[in-house]
């Protein structure tokens, strides 16, 4: 019995990785010269979000699009510096569940809202690269989540239909992107309450979920499948 292909897609930033302390710092050095403020606050709702995307509600109506391109890539270089300078490790459970999917048969994506050279520094900082059968990132699409395009370009690469497809995620914009798509999520809600995501299964840790959560949620549309309760 030939069995169809099964993908899990996951987001980069507050997933793999924890890159909030790096990302606000990147923020800062490109908001400060210009007497821009950036709250705890507003910087949440940049999660999961494209550059441009965030700079276009903060202070779009100021700006052209050549110099919200500029600033978005200036701010992302900071962030790379920060990345290839400073301290970074996988989030707890993602050494564990990358190799036990692939063991598996499931196929990987990354599918980032950040663009390649982001999610190539990341990467190789982590030694992730063999983890993943395809990267998506911003170039690779003309809409940011919350739209679903880049999870369904995603699932194209790894030719895995959306029905087939998990996605995990930490911003409820790619858990509404990823809903958009037809695809159960996992949302890691990292330090925040869990109500924070309306993901199908939302967990504090990777390391919460039950070794068959995966399995579990493909074939069941809501079931109580990580320690961390489910939607």
């Amino acid at each position: 019995m030939v069995h169809e292909p099964r993908g899990v897609l996951w987001d980069l930033d507050g997933t793999l990785v924890d890159t909030a302390e790096q990302h606000f710092a990147a923020w800062i050095e490109v908001f400060g010269p210009r007497g821009i403020s950036l709250t705890p606050e507003t910087f949440l709702g940049t999660f999961g979000r494209r550059s441009t995307d965030v700079l276009r509600d903060l202070v779009g109506e100021h700006l052209t699009d050549d110099e919200v391109f500029q600033i978005g890539a200036d701010k992302e270089a900071h962030f790379r510096h920060q990345v290839l300078t400073g301290e970074l490790a996988p989030l707890s459970g993602v050494a564990d569940w990358l190799p036990r999917l692939r063991t598996s048969g499931w196929r990987q994506a990354i599918a980032s809202s950040a663009p390649h050279a982001n999610i190539q520094a990341v990467l190789d900082r982590l030694g992730l690269h063999d983890a993943f059968d395809a990267i998506v990132g911003e170039e690779d699409v003309q809409r940011g989540k919350p739209d679903p395009q880049v999870f369904l370009t995603a699932a194209s690469r790894l030719g895995v239909s959306p029905q087939r497809a998990i996605v995990v995620e930490d911003a409820p914009a790619g858990v509404a992107a990823a809903r958009a798509a037809g695809m159960r999520s996992i949302g890691v809600a990292g330090s925040h309450p869990l109500a924070y995501l309306d993901a199908d299964i939302v967990v504090t840790s990777l390391a919460d979920l039950s070794p068959d959560a995966f399995e579990h949620l493909l074939t069941r549309q809501r079931t109580n499948v990580g320690r961390g309760g489910s939607r």
